[in-house]
């Protein structure tokens, strides 16, 4: 685990042999339970991303008493851009459409405040860009929300946030309370061009099956070309203004 993941990508590993087969053809799906960063390297590298993707993220399904909520990323990339950012909330909002059956997803990205104008530059340009980008799937930006707002299940059914942030997020959540029997503890890997689930560093043997339920039925209901088929657009047009910068989201001026 303390390995870079660049080296398991440079070298014969499990985490790379796993990517080649489902590259190959010999295996439908990929999941991993080791280093999250080898397994997301491997499967970017290997795999390939979709059209117009930067960079990929890792969806985790919080379960709550109003129904799942699905935080994008929770460690896939740690210190998004403003252009990753929006890429996620597009990802996010396709998979909840087709793969949690989420009709018109609710949008919502993770800050200090729901106020306009709380949290830092780049959530502020985020919040407006999203306010301006139409999500797939009829889903719609509702603003901003707070942490607590995921565990207890808010206004939002997706809520975006950068990976250290989710990841902190989602160990804090799975250590406050007790973990619920419907718990994957696995994330679904949104930007690449296969199945790929990495499971909770220390899940144990129910919840890898889980992982590995989860993978299964992403193969079989061909939830990532229907991912793909939704946000393709949007992502390649996304990624050709990716000169936007959060100067010009703020309306700053040099």
């Amino acid at each position: 685990m303390a390995d870079s993941p660049l080296r398991h990508i440079r070298r014969e590993s499990t985490v790379r042999a796993a990517a080649e087969a489902v590259y190959m053809g010999r295996a439908d799906a990929m999941v991993s339970a080791g280093s999250s960063g080898a397994a997301v390297a491997a499967s970017a590298h290997v795999l390939g991303r979709l059209r117009g993707v930067r960079r990929p993220g890792l969806a985790a399904r919080v379960p709550t008493p109003r129904g799942a909520v699905l935080l994008v990323d929770v460690g896939a990339t740690l210190d998004a851009t403003m252009l990753e950012l929006v890429q996620h909330a597009v990802l996010g909002t396709a998979y909840a459409a087709v793969g949690l059956g989420i009709a018109r997803p609710r949008v919502g990205l993770l800050s200090i405040g729901s106020e306009p104008g709380k949290g830092d530059r780049l959530r502020r340009a985020v919040s407006i860009a999203l306010s301006d980008v139409p999500l797939p799937a009829g889903g719609r930006y509702i603003g901003l929300v707070e942490g607590f707002d995921v565990p207890r299940g808010g206004p939002a059914d997706v809520v975006v946030t950068d990976g250290f942030t989710g990841n902190v997020l989602l160990k804090g959540i799975e250590g406050a309370i007790s973990v619920s029997s419907d718990h994957e503890a696995a994330a679904v890997l949104l930007g690449v061009a296969g199945d790929v689930v990495v499971c909770h560093g220390a899940a144990n043997g129910d919840q890898v099956a889980g992982g590995i339920a989860l993978a299964a039925r992403l193969h079989r209901e061909r939830i990532t070309p229907a991912v793909a088929g939704l946000a393709d657009d949007l992502l390649t047009e996304l990624s050709s203004a990716g000169g936007l910068t959060i100067r010009d989201a703020l309306g700053e001026r040099s």
